[in-house]
Parts: structure tokens; sequence; C-alpha cells
């Protein structure tokens, strides 16, 4: 059956956590506003005291070692003797030619958020497919983060494909008892554990759509990081679509900011209600030139994570039977890009201070998001393998591993 969210109540839009993802629902800690922020005070001190980190990311940097960060990176990705840009010229055309490129793509263009871009990426389809409805999954960011902006914004109707903790399968798109006009699919699927179909299930699911004369769009926040896991280049990957959006923060340390690619008459229709949005900002070169910096630094990398996230995935699987733990999960079990979850038997808040803890007094800090609970005595959290986790050992994770569940009430 599906499932329209206007019958239901959406979660609204969640925050950035000092991870650089976004807290889930019920993640935020319990209590005071006070309490909350002496916490959120706690770990952000005990985060840049840490010796030891699986990912370092902006969002804990002061704003002077971001612009330091920025001054040293910018002259290797731009010239910064030409003039700045003006309503979206000059570097940031630079940077819409690059993804562009990255993504064998016509065109592309930059939006401030994702939000804006893929509302616009899907209203755009939808005048020239004649129909507003958009078949998704139920834990796809817009519906669960976004406080029902494709419908309340964009005019758009949402249909729920599955609400199964993976992506939709062809014959669920074939088989779906409702017309649609686009078929959007995350990738990865942030809510379900950074879970990606395989190739040729990609490949059978978009054949489906089309089939039904759908338009494909791909959420591609995390796009970026799937190229291991599918085994195919970034253009190969974008080419299955006939849209894709794309951040440069959620993967590649920028400081915002998202791109919308794809067909040139359809990017420039997207830039014009990229104006109508509020979207075409005066100036954008930080955001642009932190982007840059991304493209060349932390993408070619990406690799080296999602490949170094299955390492600790496993450690911190072994180490939690070694340890004793009576119920422990990783998810996937085999990563599929360099984030992944864990989930323990214990209340949320108790493995928030264990956490903690241990990284104040040993200057480890294994997990550095919040828990969420997940049902009685069942919490998770998300886990992310940057830089700073390339140089963890399987045996230095499995001894961090049993010295956190030592510390456990």
């Amino acid at each position: 059956m599906s499932d329209n969210p206007q019958n239901e109540t959406t979660e609204d839009e969640t925050t950035e956590d000092e991870t650089g993802e976004g807290e889930q629902p019920g993640e935020r800690p319990r209590g005071s506003l006070a309490a909350e922020e002496r916490l959120r005070e706690r770990r952000a001190a005990a985060y840049r005291a840490a010796g030891r980190v699986l990912a370092r990311v902006n969002l804990r940097a002061s704003l002077r070692d971001q612009l330091a960060r920025l001054q040293e990176a910018a002259p290797g990705v731009y010239d910064l003797d030409e003039a700045v840009d003006v309503y979206g010229n000059g570097v940031v055309e630079a940077l819409e030619k690059r993804v562009a490129a990255l993504l064998g793509a016509e065109a592309a263009a930059l939006f401030p958020t994702g939000t804006m871009a893929q509302q616009v990426a899907l209203r755009c389809w939808a005048g020239r497919t004649g129909n507003g409805t958009v078949a998704l999954h139920a834990l796809a960011h817009p519906e669960v983060h976004e406080r029902g902006a494709f419908r309340e914004v964009a005019g758009l109707r949402t249909v729920r494909v599955t609400r199964e903790p993976r992506l939709p399968t062809a014959r669920e798109i074939r088989d779906f008892e409702e017309p649609f006009g686009a078929l959007m699919l995350e990738l990865p699927l942030r809510d379900a554990g950074f879970v990606l179909p395989s190739w040729e299930e990609l490949t059978e699911v978009v054949e489906a759509a089309r089939d039904r004369d759908a338009v494909v769009h791909f959420d591609g926040a995390r796009l970026w990081e799937t190229t291991v896991h599918f085994g195919r280049p970034l253009p190969e990957i974008a080419d299955l679509a006939d849209s894709v959006y794309v951040s440069f923060y959620k993967s590649l340390g920028g400081f915002g900011g998202a791109a919308l690619a794809g067909p040139s008459p359809l990017i420039e229709e997207a830039k014009a209600w990229r104006h109508r949005y509020g979207g075409m900002v005066f100036q954008q070169f930080p955001t642009a030139l932190a982007a840059l910096v991304g493209l060349d630094r932390e993408l070619p990398r990406l690799p080296d994570y999602v490949r170094h996230a299955r390492v600790v995935a496993t450690a911190l699987r072994e180490g939690f039977t070694e340890a004793g733990v009576p119920w422990s999960r990783v998810h996937p079990a085999e990563p599929h890009t360099h984030q992944f979850q864990v989930w323990l038997p214990y209340d949320a808040d108790a493995l928030t201070e264990t956490a903690l803890r241990q990284a104040e007094e040993t200057g480890t800090y294994l997990f550095a998001g919040f828990w969420e609970t997940k049902g009685p005595g069942i919490s998770m959290t998300e886990v992310t393998v940057t830089a700073a986790g390339l140089d963890w050992t399987a045996q230095e994770v499995r001894a961090a591993v049993a010295d956190f569940v030592t510390r456990l009430p």
C-alpha cells in the first residue's frame, strides 16, 4: 500500500550536531536547555582535546581555524586575483562547470541548500511530465527532515514506495498502484544505515521507473562516496538519473551549499526557480572556494575512507563480542560507504556519558555522536571514518572498544 504523507505528521528537520552529520529525531540530549548546552559544551571540549577520533569535522573548528584553512588551500584551487563573484558568476561558474564535468552532466547549478535544490528539481520535472507526484522512500530526507517542504512549498505530492530499511526494488516500482511523474532515490539512504542497492538492483529500479514514463532523480547528497560499492565511476552512476543533487559539506568538508546537475534546459529553468526561491545569493565565494577545496582534497580520498570503514566496522563487531556485550550490531556489516550504524543494548544517555568519559580520561573519543534511543534499552549511533581514522589499526579499534565497555554502567 502507498502511504500519503499528507495524512501524517512529518518529523521536523533536524539540526547539525558536532559530528558534522545531522542529529536524528530523538537524538538530542534530554533535560533543561541549560543542561543540554552544558552537555554540548562538554562534548565539544572533549572532541577538541581528544588525540584520537575516527573523524575530524569542520563543524567543531573555530572561525579562525576555518578561515585559516580556506586561506591556505584556496590559492591551489582558484586564481584569487580574479574579481569576487556577483550573483553567480566567476568562481561560482567555475564550480558549476567542475561539478558538471565530474558527474558527466551537461550543466550544473549551485544552490545554498540541498532542500532548495531538490524542491526546484522536482517541480521542474513536474512541469515537464504533467504529474506532480513524487515517489520516494518513507525514510527519504524530504519526508523525514524537511517539514513537509515538497508539499508545503513546492506544491508536490509524495507517495512512499516502501518503508523497508533498503532502497525500493524494481518490483515495488512496477507494482506501485498509483502513477507518479518522478522517482527520487536517496543514494545512500542515510536513515536506513547509509545503505545502497547493488548496481544491478539500481539499474533495474531505474528501468522500472522509465517503463512507467517517470523521470529519475538522485538525492545524491553523499553520492561522492558510492563508487567503491558500485564499482563504477561517478559519471556512470550519475548517468542513470535524469538529474542529480550533490552536497559540498556532508562528505567534502565544505562550508555548505549543494549543486543540481542535469540537462542544460533543466538547469536553466532551475536557475530561474533558484532566483524565485531566494537562492540567488549576492556573493558566495567562501562557499564556492571551500567546495573546490573539498573536490580537490577530499573527493580523491573518499574511496580510502570507505575501505577503511570496513576495517573499523569489523573490528568494532569483534571488539564487542570479545568484550562480552550480550548483543550488538554493526549495520551494514560491511559498510556501503564510510558511514554506518552501531547498535548496543544500553540506554542512550548512559552510552553518551560513557563515550564522553572515555574521551576525557584517555584522549580517545571512539563514539563522538549522540546515541539515539531505538527501543527499550536499545540505542544507535552513527560512525564516520575520515582521514583521522585511517591510522587506526583493527587491534587499536578493538582495544578502544574493550576500554569503552569496561566503563559502561
